[in-house]
This record gives C-alpha cells, sequence and structure tokens, in this order.
C-alpha cells in the first residue's frame, strides 16, 4: 500500500519504519521544521555561541526486548550513549537528544514544514490537504498528540477521534540557559519546588562540556497554573525557583523559555487503533504511555494491525 504517516515523532518513525520493511510505500509529513518531537533539541546561535538544550524529554529507558534490541542497534551507530546521572539504565540521543529520530527520519526521507489541516476521501484513496501534496494514498497513520487527532479524524474515524478527545496531557514548561560559569550543584535535580526535574544539559554524553548549559523543566501542577504566561516571564520565574534550590547563581549568558503544551500523557492499555474499513490509524504515546518507549511499541502495534 501507499500509506501516509502525520507526524514524524518516535511513534510515527517506528511505524514508518516498520511498514518499509514489510514492503509498503510510506511518506512521512511533519509539520516541525525538524526532527524531533518530545525528544526535541534546541540550538541556539547567540553572543558568537552556539548552544544546545535538550528540552523536551531527558532522557530514556528500555525495558522491552524490542526497544532494548533497538537502542543496541542505535548504540552501535553512536547515536545514544548512557547517562548514569539520570539513573541507573538511562539513555540519551548523541549528540543531541534528536539523533535517533533524525536517522530515522533521513532514511524514511520525512518531509519536514508540511501541515496536514484535513483529511479527504476520494473514491478508494486518501488525499491530504497540505503544501504541494500531489500523491494519493491508500491508508493514512495519524502519530500527533491526542489534542490533535480529532480535528483530523472526527468526519471519518469518530471512535478514534472521540478516544483522543478523552485523554487529557499535562503541560510542561521548559527554561533553557546558559550560565557564565559552574552552577554548584548535581548534575541533576527532581521535584524542588515547582522545578520537576533540572538537568546540567552539558553532562551528558557528546555535548559541549566546557559550556554550562541547564534545562529546567517546571512540574506539571505549575505549568498549568502559568500556562498562558508569556515565556520570558516564565524563564524569569523559573529561574528564580533555580536559585532558591542551588544557591548562588552564575551571571547568565542566554536565558529562554518553551511551553509544552501536551508534554506528558497517562496511561493507556490501546496500543494502537486501526480502522481497517476506513484504513486509517493512530499511534503515539496517548495510546501506550507517557514514556519514550511506549511511543516505540505504539508504532510498532499499528504496524502490526496494518499488515493484519
Amino acid at each position: 500500500m501507499r500509506v501516509a504517516i502525520i507526524g514524524a515523532g518516535m511513534a510515527g518513525l517506528t511505524c514508518a519504519s516498520q511498514l518499509t520493511e514489510a514492503g509498503h510505500e510510506v511518506t512521512v509529513f511533519d509539520k516541525g521544521r525538524g526532527p524531533g518531537g518530545r525528544m526535541a533539541t534546541r540550538r541556539v546561535e547567540h553572543g558568537g555561541e552556539t548552544y544546545r538544550f535538550d528540552h523536551g524529554a531527558q532522557y530514556f529507558t528500555a525495558r522491552e526486548m524490542a526497544f532494548q534490541t533497538q537502542v543496541r542497534a542505535w548504540e552501535a551507530d553512536g547515536i545514544v550513549a548512557p547517562w548514569p546521572a539520570a539513573k541507573q539504565g538511562a539513555w540519551v540521543g548523541t549528540p543531541a537528544m534528536n539523533a535517533p529520530i533524525r536517522a530515522m527520519a533521513d532514511a524514511l526521507g520525512a518531509r519536514f514544514g508540511t501541515r496536514i489541516h484535513a483529511l479527504e476521501r476520494i473514491g478508494e484513496t486518501w488525499r491530504l490537504a497540505g503544501a504541494d501534496i500531489a500523491e494519493s494514498f491508500d491508508a493514512v497513520v495519524v502519530a500527533v498528540p491526542a489534542e490533535q487527532v480529532a480535528p483530523l479524524l472526527a468526519v471519518h474515524t469518530p471512535h478514534i477521534a472521540e478516544a483522543a478527545q478523552a485523554i487529557d496531557s499535562n503541560p510542561c514548561w521548559t527554561a533553557m540557559i546558559a550560565f557564565d560559569g559552574r552552577v554548584d550543584a548535581p548534575d541533576t535535580l527532581r521535584d524542588e519546588g515547582a522545578i520537576g526535574w533540572a538537568a546540567r544539559n552539558s553532562s551528558k554524553p557528546g555535548r559541549e562540556a566546557d559550556q554550562e548549559c541547564w534545562v529546567i523543566q517546571a512540574d506539571a501542577r505549575w505549568s498549568r497554573a502559568q500556562l498562558e504566561r508569556k515565556a520570558d516571564d516564565v524563564g524569569t520565574e523559573l529561574l528564580a525557583h533555580f536559585a532558591r534550590a542551588v544557591g548562588d547563581l552564575p551571571p547568565v549568558l542566554f536565558s529562554t523559555a518553551h511551553r509544552w503544551r501536551y508534554a506528558m500523557c497517562e496511561k493507556n492499555d490501546a496500543g494502537a487503533l486501526w480502522d481497517a474499513d476506513q484504513r486509517i490509524g493512530a499511534c503515539g504515546d496517548w495510546l501506550s504511555g507517557p514514556r519514550v518507549e511506549n511511543a516505540f511499541l505504539s508504532g510498532i502495534a499499528l504496524a502490526r494491525r496494518i499488515e493484519g
């Protein structure tokens, strides 16, 4: 089949890889400028320096055999490495968190900067409403956050749209800060007031060890209460919370903040959803659980359902 996959995160790319190996013709679309999704890395040029921050998922673990096998393959390719500062069994992409996603997207020729805003059924095929998409497809996979599923699928597969609408994802405000000097603190902090997680990004393998770059993520409750505030104000406040947690800080060289409106979904045992009559499916962590591994397993589950 000719399959369109909307969303180039872990779930969508895993599903695409599985279907490609099975002999299907797969095209992956994503509205973003580049690969990453929740495994994103922010690259910033400022004051003659290049700073990089893993501002989404901070690390991942591998519990199931299928994902362990994949992680070992990534390690052999030099695109992941252990990061014991987070916890035993923690892994990160190298030289940035999005390295595995980038490798998968490159292998599949994913098309970035392409927003799909509607699906149209024409006979037995599907057309995608988006910029410069001339192809028609036999099947469509939607691999985006739950909150973005309903607008695409409500008309064609209302049961999938309703399942997505029932999901409530927690938000997360994230500050990215470069300091002029080392912060006197461990490489990772958890549950310090409004801060759910903070990490010395430059302590991860493959990063610029001579830079003092930190990622500070607020907990879900605080993030929800501050959801509609301006990023600059939120970044300033998170920096103040960080100072209260660790003490005096070096001068700030660069600071910005990012709002993840749909950061962390709840546990879900569905795995994936597939409507064989319409030939529309959905996968993602919202159908499995809030870890990177869950998204990977959801992509595999949907590919298997498509294969029958």
